[in-house]
């Protein structure tokens, strides 16, 4: 994840912005020095050492006000580091716990995916094989209460919520349980354990025989999931697959090089790394892939960054496969995880990784480059709507494996550009998505339809070719907005009833059989989804020359 660019503070220079990381990792004691007032502080010729020391003591001792010396380390550090370059910063050890737990694929707790809806705890699903699963826990269910605290109420949270129900590994938690159906709440008492976070969100198979497979970030655990999802497709009949990298912001390296392994014949150039003070380091394909025959389309966008660029840069380098959709973000730097004796950490920026062809797909950043607003750039200058207004740097030219031209410096650029969908758009189902309402809407009407969607409809797939939205819906949808405030403007629920409508059944399903179920509704509508396909399918109708 991009942490955001914070501008330095105009109060401190930087050398005392120096001052204070150098005497972070020192750690020199010179408080003897500042016993005495102001004007007998030693300032001798110092060396770099000496000078933080002083600087940082100087502070501590003489300084008009109390300073709250910890955050204002922190946020110099985090200042110091994003001069360097974008992607290196340092990070607290509290926001450390948080941010490693993605990437570890795991964290302790009772294991339910939650939402919070009118101020109660509902679960949306228990996590298959996960504590709660076992005691029993089903989608639906109102958490009021944890070990006797209430759970419920206005201005509760999903950090107090956590708080309670994640723990140690084997310690007990006593919950609450509201459940329909039931006269009176009743208590469960569960064990926490181990619960995973997946890498894989969905995968499906369609009828043709097209395998579909969302990866939403590269971590430990992220190449033994893909080849469990692919190896079970494949034993459904999957002829061919179709990855989904979009919004994917990338991980772990290896990951990438272990998945990107699975795809390419052995000795075939995956991505190397190098750097001033970081000797390069190439990572070719090792050994027989499971999937280095299987015609591939790769999805990708402007939310495709680091991990996800690497495997998309070896497919198109090599030849292997198809990239869909929009140009990806442009991250093409590793950055070093770096404890701190305090348990917080600075990820600092070591070497620049190229892929095959040798091109770095790292955009320009530095002085007079806005970073952080590129994203906003990019659909200001009609990039995401247009394949002309996409700018390439022709001195960074390079060349496929059958010769084919890329380029680098600015991200990779999809074989095959597919606009972002703005077909049915308006202010209205923005305000209904991003505030909340259309999820929470879906959910009320999943919670009191759930026995009967689930009678009628066996699995997701039997709801996604049967089900529709029912006009009545629609109008209770604007009834339940207004209610909110959220009202259309002369022309909007019109002009949006299909992405409104669809939207619906995608939160529905998701509300019953889970993510498999939301992405399945959405693929049907999906335009960069559907062009991969076709591709795929006419390539292997092609005659082979």
């Amino acid at each position: 994840m991009l942490e955001p660019r914070r501008r330095p503070s105009p109060f401190y220079p930087l050398l005392i912005a120096l001052s204070l990381v150098a005497g972070l990792f020192i750690g020199r004691d010179m408080a003897d020095d500042l016993n005495g007032p102001l004007t007998v502080f030693n300032l001798r010729k110092p060396n770099s050492t000496d000078k933080i020391g002083q600087v940082i003591d100087l502070i501590d001792a003489q300084y008009v006000d109390s300073v709250a010396k910890n955050e204002l380390v922190d946020g110099v550090l985090q200042d110091l580091l994003q001069r360097l370059d974008p992607h290196s910063y340092y990070i607290s050890a509290a926001e450390l716990r948080e941010a490693q737990e993605p990437l570890e694929g795991s964290f302790d707790g009772i294991g339910v995916e939650f939402s919070i809806q009118h101020d109660t705890v509902m679960v949306i699903s228990p996590v298959e094989g996960g504590p709660s699963a076992a005691v029993g826990i089903q989608a639906g269910d109102r958490i009021v209460s944890a070990n006797g605290e209430p759970l419920a109420g206005v201005g509760i949270t999903n950090d107090q919520v956590m708080t309670h129900l994640r723990g140690p590994k084997g310690s007990n938690v006593v919950v609450g349980i509201v459940r329909s159906g039931m006269p009176k709440p009743f208590d469960v008492t569960i064990e926490r354990g181990k619960i995973p976070i997946h890498s894989v969100a969905a995968s499906l198979l369609d009828d043709d025989g097209t395998g579909y497979i969302k990866l939403v970030r590269f971590a430990k655990n992220t190449h033994e999931e893909f080849l469990l999802a692919a190896d079970a497709l494949k034993a459904r009949g999957m002829k061919r697959l179709v990855l989904d990298l979009r919004g994917n912001g990338g991980g772990f390296l290896t990951a990438a090089i272990d998945l990107a392994d699975e795809f390419l014949p052995t000795g075939r150039a995956i991505v190397y790394t190098e750097g001033l003070h970081s000797p390069r380091q190439s990572a070719d394909a090792t050994r027989s892939g499971g999937y280095e025959d299987i015609p591939l389309a790769l999805l990708i966008d402007e939310g495709s960054a680091s991990a996800s660029e690497i495997v998309a840069g070896a497919v198109q380098d090599n030849d292997r496969g198809l990239l869909v959709g929009r140009r990806s973000f442009g991250k093409g730097l590793v950055q070093e995880h770096i404890p701190l004796p305090d348990s917080s950490a600075v990820r600092i920026t070591t070497a620049r990784y190229y892929t095959p062809s040798g091109r770095s797909i790292q955009r320009p950043y530095g002085k007079g480059i806005d970073y952080m607003d590129d994203l906003e750039d990019r659909a200001d200058h009609g990039e995401l709507l247009h394949a002309d207004s996409i700018s390439t740097d022709s001195t960074k030219e390079y060349r496929t494996l059958n010769g084919r031209t890329v380029y680098g410096g600015g991200g990779v650029m999809p074989d095959l550009f597919i606009p972002a969908d703005t077909v049915g758009s308006s202010a209205y189902l923005t305000d209904l998505f991003f505030s909340g309402t259309l999820n929470q809407f879906t959910f009320n009407v999943a919670d009191r339809e759930r026995k009967r969607l689930q009678t009628r409809y066996p699995s997701s797939e039997v709801f996604a070719r049967s089900y529709s939205v029912a006009p009545a819906l629609l109008t209770e949808l604007d009834r339940f907005a207004a209610e909110k405030g959220i009202t259309p403007r002369p022309g909007e629920a019109t002009r949006s009833s299909k992405q409104i409508a669809m939207r619906i059944k995608a939160g529905i399903a998701r509300n019953v059989w889970g993510d498999d179920g939301y992405y399945r509704i959405l693929l049907d509508e999906d335009p960069a989804y559907r062009r991969a396909r076709q591709e795929l399918i006419l390539q292997a109708a092609r005659p082979t020359p």
